[in-house]
């Protein structure tokens, strides 16, 4: 699935109608999807009560056709409520008059009172007010409707938790779990679908299906705290359509992670997954090196050697027993320049070399490294945390790295690289990591919610994963050995990248489950989670 901004999206829109498909089809499309998807998310019966707000707009449309939908294939109480009247030779329109459906108009409710009778009363609602159109902050009888409805379902909630407050443990959170379900249209009504920006009176959804393609807003926050379960429908506009085609950022799903995995034959054999060499490390960061090592062997690498100083690999050795060791002499428990050439003489045998993780930032190290990156005959090369800490001292630093380097920067870390702050690559992060990919000829994968890989050409993927469980320590070692291992096993810089990233959020998700909640989740859980990451996406 792609992601694009709305003027890409009216363009496919346009060209689409043009040539395959009529404004019209893709707005019945639109609505049976988002009917359909409801009624795989929730039990609908005679007893459920829907409400659809709708806009004046096309997503107003989507919504009237998904009304008709659901009235067709359930037997759902039904309720449309319209930001204004539409006019009669609107066939959606007429569609749903002739349904029989109940209808309230926005102007003919002055009191608000057939607004809040069906927010309170909903189990699901159904917003199709704005869509992409929507821009904060909102004005008119957008926001005031928004508005009305926010306050509507604090009052249920407030209610609920008064009514259960006496009621013990999970009997009282099943209470207060009946509230209404939001599914929303595109997008939740209020946010911005190019910048990520969110209105106050935003309709935060717990669904949201997004039409066509993703849009950068719903990966953008506060936005994308907005969107909650994202589902994508191409509702029938073709991939080879040259408009779509053409639009280079792209959601890395299940589909797409699955189809990178690198083939395991089963007459293979250690050499025939590759070769991974970790240099990291220093005394105050131990167990860096053991993260990222044990995370380049769950990857699928066949062998995985610690580059360490002598007395860091005789820790480590004791609680790790798969890894080979080279010890390289230090200066103040970090490692020493002079190692650069063991380093470099040993890596010639490998596949994919790690620098960074643990590794600190002593003026020795300092220079190891860029002894290191003048050698000129390194294996494919990952950098990761203190390794770009280390390259930020150095003007033109891009220049000294090898071609298809990939590099794992967090927001500080980049705007360490970019003499800039935190707060500036955050503002925009899609155009920093586009632009910064570019210029350095890097992979570049900024971590973060959603985490985002960058290729030089112009490429962009955005990882569908939002979520607290990867924000402790240690963690990002996990991810850069876990990039290493696939990069030693074949795969491109940018696939790799785009592969550990997916891997790694997923087996986030995967050990908060396991823990049983994401705030204490810890980087050896999401090492220990891999497995049954990676046995997700070999599973059809």
């Amino acid at each position: 699935m792609k992601v694009a901004s709305v003027r890409q999206l009216r363009a496919i829109e346009a060209a689409a109608d043009r040539s395959v498909m009529s404004y019209e089809r893709m707005m019945q499309n639109a609505g049976a999807a988002a009917s359909a998807l409801l009624q795989r998310r929730r039990a609908i019966t005679n007893a459920s009560k829907i409400t659809i707000l709708i806009g004046r707009g096309n997503n107003g449309g989507d919504g009237l056709v998904m009304a008709r939908d659901l009235a067709r294939s359930t037997d759902a109480d039904i309720s449309l409520y319209l930001l204004e009247t539409r006019d009669l030779s609107d066939k959606n329109y007429q569609a749903a008059l002739s349904a029989g459906l109940s209808l309230t108009v926005a102007t003919d409710d002055g009191d608000g009172q057939s607004l809040t009778r069906l927010i309170m009363d909903a189990d699901i609602i159904v917003d199709a007010v704005l869509g992409i159109g929507g821009r904060p902050p909102l004005r008119g009888e957008a926001a005031k409707l928004l508005q009305a409805v926010n306050e509507c379902l604090g009052r249920r909630a407030a209610e609920a938790e008064k009514r259960h407050n006496g009621i013990p443990g999970s009997d009282r959170a099943t209470h207060l779990e009946r509230r209404p379900f939001i599914l929303a249209l595109d997008c939740p009504s209020g946010i911005d679908c190019d910048t990520g920006e969110a209105d106050e009176n935003v309709l935060a959804a717990d669904t949201t299906i997004a039409f066509i393609a993703g849009k950068p807003g719903l990966f953008t926050f506060p936005a994308a705290g907005c969107v909650g379960d994202l589902e994508i429908s191409a509702i029938g506009i073709p991939d080879s359509l040259p408009e779509l085609d053409q639009v280079k950022t792209m959601l890395v799903d299940k589909p797409v992670a699955s189809g990178l995995l690198p083939a395991r034959p089963l007459d293979g054999h250690k050499g025939s997954f590759g070769k991974v060499m970790v240099a990291a490390g220093s005394s105050k960061y131990i167990g860096a090196i053991a993260l990222a090592a044990e995370s380049a062997y769950r990857a699928g690498a066949g062998l995985v050697t610690i580059a360490a100083t002598r007395r860091l690999c005789e820790i480590v050795a004791g609680s790790l027993r798969e890894p080979t060791w080279l010890p390289l002499p230090e200066v103040d428990g970090a490692i020493a320049e002079r190692a650069a050439e063991t380093v470099i003489e040993a890596a010639c045998d490998y596949d994919a070399l790690l620098v960074g993780c643990g590794l600190g930032t002593h003026d020795s190290t300092r220079d190891f490294l860029r002894r290191l990156l003048a050698s000129g005959s390194l294996p494919s090369l990952v950098l990761d945390a203190d390794a770009l800490n280390l390259l930020s001292q150095d003007k033109a630093w891009w220049g000294r790295l090898p071609a298809d380097t990939i590099i794992t920067p967090h927001p500080g870390e980049l705007a360490r690289l970019t003499s800039s702050s935190a707060h500036e690559i955050n503002a925009d992060r899609w155009r920093v990591a586009r632009q910064c990919a570019e210029a350095w000829s890097v992979i570049l994968l900024l971590k973060g919610a959603h985490t985002l890989v960058a290729a030089p050409d112009g490429r962009l993927s955005v990882i569908p994963f939002k979520t607290d469980a990867l924000s402790t320590a240690g963690t990002g070692d996990v991810l850069a050995g876990l990039i290493a291992g696939l990069r030693a096993q074949g795969l491109s810089a940018f696939d790799s990248a785009c592969l550990g990233a997916y891997a790694h959020a997923s087996a986030g998700v995967i050990a908060a489950e396991v823990v049983g909640s994401s705030r204490s989740v810890i980087a050896g859980d999401v090492l220990s989670s891999l497995g049954r990451s990676f046995a997700a996406l070999e599973t059809p």
